[in-house]
């Protein structure tokens, strides 16, 4: 589906150069003289018409405004790198006027970032997952013999096993305080339960932050937790958590902690230590470039041991097109997956994966991610290893999502391709008459200008004529017999 035009598009493509008449090239001087010369032109002082006067305004603003950013030097600089949109970052007072092009880049980018940071900061930042277990085994696993005893006709019974819903939204408290609100309710099988947990988190330097988190429950009862994230270094950081539950069979306390770091610029090494009800000690490796995605873990635990590695390959589309696969193996068995993910629309990314493990059984998980939400639909095929379950689960969803495309995505991005190319015909005509008028209300202040000269000329030329009526020429009295003097001068002696 086509991502719509972007909202802070705008078309605007006034160059203010042309306002005043300059090649981009030009000087101080230059400026300074167009500057006066057109000041002289559209000053709404010298028009009594109140149309030519209010043109005249307009164009005497724009004008103005031109000049002040091209006559200082630090603003031109910014203007002929990044256009209007980079004189309206906010900061620019408070950087050291003395840049090189390079810097000012450098600087536009940092404020950028920074307005970023206010955004998100203002926002309440809303995270949702919702998951929807499916137990489809009544497709493979029942036996002919069966039939006659279901009711129904033999129709296969399927059925939601399990759900879990979770939300949670941030609230800035200060530049450095954030609150974290978030709930979340399951259930399988009939029956479940929810909490809700409330969490500060606090911003103590660039290096590190701290949070406390306090949560309720109907199962596991009452939490208290403390997390601490520092940088030790530029290339290492540490987190480490601690938490204390109040649960109907005592207390339960846990820990854990985890320490990263880069091993090259696209590489990462990840130690973790867990201790409480499922304590173990994991270990892995990530490398992530422009085209994979690599991942290799190693979990020592009781009963959970287990040896992981994964690949995803990165289509250079524009679709961002991955396909993955990763084997999993430990003392619970072995798990193969193999899947593909695609963006199919701005905001919105869609993947599959089909699951195979002994003794698992075959399973197919589609994910949709939509903004900040995610839903997860994981299908239970089958608890058994069985081909037929694999195929379908491999060709089904490959099959049902290239008719999708077909039929439905494709159309709607076309017609949302029209409709964008639509709208920014509209916004270039609109530009385009916007200027013309701006032209006709030059040519037109042009135009009285030059009315006012030649009627100051006429007055002069009347003035002297009075004043020369004596003269036995008559050549001089008025314009009109001008030629004929020119043809005959022996009148004029």
């Amino acid at each position: 589906m086509a991502a719509s035009l972007d909202d802070d598009f705008e078309f605007d493509n006034q160059d203010y150069y042309s306002l005043l008449n300059v090649r981009k090239e030009a000087t101080l001087e230059e400026l300074k003289a167009s500057y006066r010369r057109l000041c002289m032109l559209y000053h709404p002082d010298k028009h009594r018409d109140p149309e030519l006067k209010s043109q005249a305004e307009q164009l005497f603003t724009q004008v103005h405004q031109a000049y002040e950013v091209l006559s200082d030097a630090h603003s031109r600089a910014i203007y002929d790198i990044f256009g209007k949109k980079g004189l309206e970052v906010e900061g620019w007072e408070m950087v050291e006027r003395k840049r090189t092009p390079a810097e000012i880049r450098e600087e536009y980018e940092r404020l950028q970032r920074e307005r970023e940071e206010r955004r998100l900061q203002q926002r309440t930042n809303p995270k949702g997952t919702i998951s929807v277990g499916v137990d489809a085994t009544d497709l493979f696993d029942r036996y002919d013999e069966d039939f006659e005893e279901m009711p129904g006709g033999g129709f296969p019974h399927i059925e939601i096993n399990k759900m879990h819903i979770s939300q949670s939204i941030e609230a800035p408290l200060t530049n450095t305080d954030t609150a974290v609100l978030s709930g979340s309710l399951s259930t399988h099988n009939g029956t479940g339960g929810g909490n809700i947990n409330m969490t500060v988190r606090k911003v103590t330097s660039a290096k590190g932050w701290g949070e406390v988190e306090l949560g309720a429950g109907d199962i596991l009862g009452p939490l208290i937790g403390l997390k601490v994230f520092r940088n030790l270094t530029q290339r290492c950081f540490l987190t480490a958590q601690c938490g204390l539950q109040f649960s109907p069979r005592g207390l339960r306390p846990s820990c854990s902690m985890m320490t990263a770091r880069h091993l090259d610029q696209n590489t990462m090494g990840y130690l973790q230590w867990r201790w409480g009800p499922s304590s173990a000690m994991t270990t892995s490796l990530v490398r992530d470039t422009k085209s994979s995605h690599f991942t290799l873990a190693l979990q020592l635990a009781v009963p959970h041991s287990y040896l992981m590695m994964s690949y995803q390959y990165k289509f250079q589309d524009e679709d961002q097109t991955k396909v993955k696969g990763s084997v999993k193996t430990g003392w619970f068995g072995t798990v193969v997956e193999y899947g593909a993910e695609r963006k199919i629309s701005r905001h919105s990314v869609l993947s599959a994966t089909v699951s195979i493990g002994v003794p698992q059984g075959v399973t197919l998980k589609i994910k949709l991610a939509r903004a900040s939400q995610t839903y997860l639909f994981p299908v239970h095929l089958t608890d058994q290893l069985l081909p037929s379950a694999v195929f379908y689960a491999t060709v089904g969803p490959l099959l049902f999502y290239m008719v999708i495309h077909r039929l439905v995505v494709i159309p709607y991005t076309e017609a949302q391709k029209e409709q964008d190319l639509e709208l920014q015909r509209k916004s270039s005509a609109t530009d385009i008459a916007k200027k013309k008028h701006e032209a006709e209300s030059a040519v037109l202040l042009m135009q009285e200008s030059v009315r006012r000269v030649i009627e100051a000329e006429e007055s002069k030329m009347g003035s002297i004529t009075k004043t020369r009526t004596h003269h036995p020429c008559p050549c001089i009295l008025t314009r009109a017999s001008f030629h004929d003097k020119l043809q005959n001068p022996s009148n004029c002696l």
